[in-house]
């Protein structure tokens, strides 16, 4: 009876042999990279600008007499678009009347002796001063439109005291503009002249277009962009400043790496963009890419990655950085 007891006893003390442990090795999906010619259109977006724009200002402050044109009508370069009180030049006209009155008198008396030329030489200067003020008098009265164009905007009312602030926007809009913002890498492809595709959301199945005009010469050193100008023929006046505009750009085809979206990995709290490149021994290794555009459901690779070598497109959320891992299936 005793032995038997030790027996259980020594059983219930034996321990179960260790089991190894099974490591296992994260299955992936591999794809090959390849390059290929690749368009290279870009799309900008922004807003409508008149090709010109003029205030239309007194450079004295005066009242407004009268409005000859409203806020929506078309003007010619010349026309006369306010009339001003004409206090002022009426009495700057009637001085210089008066002074060349005074002036033939004094050429009169002086002819026969009776007054010095010193007195002429004063006459005459205050002939010339009075002539200035009259002209430019006369050119704050009636304030004409330096442009060809369509006014925009009236600041007053009739009767109004301007103290010296401009009464009417004037827009030449037979041609408008738009400036965008466009890469860094891209600024040796823009050339004067270049065409422009743009679109309008309000009008959805018409394509205008337009040609480089301006290149601004320093590029942004914190957004690493260059503006350029695009200028619009607008003759049917259907596009109006303030529009918003998409702008597209054919910079030519260049040769590049293309990339599964599946494959790219972006990091959380960045901008930064990764994929995991699968190398001969069988690992991975996390590697910075950096991306140009999208083409359906692949994207352009700019720097990170060379032509044939195989990224991860599916089994990453279980990787890390030099990681064994298994191929399920090599696309």
């Amino acid at each position: 009876m005793m032995v038997v007891i030790g027996l259980l006893m020594n059983s219930c003390d034996s321990k179960p042999a260790e089991q190894p442990t099974v490591v296992s090795v994260p299955e992936v999906i591999i794809e090959a990279m390849y390059s290929e010619d690749v368009e290279q259109t870009f799309e900008y977006t922004g807003i409508i600008k008149p090709n010109v724009s003029n205030m239309i200002v007194s450079q004295t402050s005066m009242r407004i007499e009268q409005y000859m044109v409203e806020v929506g009508n078309m003007v010619q370069k010349g026309q006369v678009l306010v009339k001003m009180e004409e206090t002022s030049y009426l009495q700057a006209k009637l001085q210089l009347e008066q002074l060349k009155t005074d002036y033939l008198r004094a050429k009169t008396l002086y002819e026969s002796g009776g007054t010095s030329k010193q007195l002429i030489e004063q006459i005459e200067t205050q002939i010339g001063v009075a002539e200035e003020t009259v002209a430019n008098l006369e050119k704050n009265t009636r304030l004409v439109s330096p442009i060809s164009g369509l006014v925009t905007q009236r600041m007053f009312d009739n009767g109004a005291l301007t103290g010296g602030q401009p009464v009417l926007e004037v827009q030449q809009i037979n041609s408008v503009k738009i400036v965008i913002h466009a890469e860094e890498n891209n600024f040796p492809y823009v050339k004067i002249g270049m065409p422009a595709q743009v679109r309008f959301d309000i009008y959805p199945d018409q394509v205008f277009t337009g040609k480089v005009s301006l290149i601004y010469p320093t590029l942004n050193q914190v957004s690493h962009t260059f503006d350029v100008e695009i200028k619009i023929e607008n003759s049917n006046l259907k596009i109006r400043p303030g529009m918003f505009a998409r702008v597209s750009l054919n910079y030519g085809v260049r040769n590049r790496v293309m990339v599964s979206d599946k494959a790219v990995i972006k990091q959380s709290g960045v901008n930064d963009r990764y994929v995991y490149v699968f190398n001969r021994d069988s690992t991975v290794t996390y590697q910075k890419i950096d991306l140009g555009q999208r083409k359906a459901n692949r994207y352009e690779i700019l720097s990170g990655l060379n032509d044939g070598e195989l990224v991860v497109i599916a089994g990453q959320s279980r990787l890390i950085d030099g990681a064994k891992v298994k191929v399920k299936s090599n696309l």
